[in-house]
């Protein structure tokens, strides 16, 4: 058995809002997919985008596969997501009408191996509810530091 790969986009949740949550295959190739167990990818960059009806991530790092060879693939390329027709055209029209983007939270396997991607529908944050979320985080924090002491 492999290990579970779990990749985190720790910046999407203190930009965004998060409203929907779906979880989408990727089209990879044989390198990419090797790159992914070992855990080189990053999606803290990345977004989604619609092309001709398809949903496709944009700007995900994948680094190159070491023992690859001229069948290597690119690092940053588009790569197309795999969901039900039913939720790519509401999620086409979300993204479209009320000004939301789609953006990757998590990269990760399955238990056959398969790398899946969860992408959420979200609405940007304005700096005042950042600032909201950081001070919740201390309070948070300093919570459970008075809560250990006792």
């Amino acid at each position: 058995m492999q290990k579970q790969v779990n990749i985190l986009n720790k910046r999407a949740r203190f930009d965004y809002e998060i409203l929907d949550k779906y979880t989408a295959g990727i089209v990879l190739t044989g390198t990419e997919i090797k790159s992914i167990r070992l855990g080189k990818a990053s999606i803290a960059e990345s977004f989604c985008e619609f092309n001709n009806g398809e949903l496709f991530v944009i700007n995900s790092n994948i680094e190159e596969y070491l023992f690859g060879t001229h069948y290597n693939h690119k690092a940053k390329s588009e790569r197309k997501l795999l969901l039900n027709k039913k939720e790519l055209r509401k999620l086409e029209k979300d993204s479209q009408n009320k000004g939301l983007t789609i953006v990757p939270l998590r990269l990760f396997t399955n238990e056959k191996g398969l790398a899946k991607l969860e992408i959420a529908l979200c609405r940007g944050k304005k700096n005042f509810d950042k600032r909201e979320t950081m001070k919740d985080r201390d309070t948070k924090r300093d919570l459970d530091r008075i809560k250990k002491n006792f």
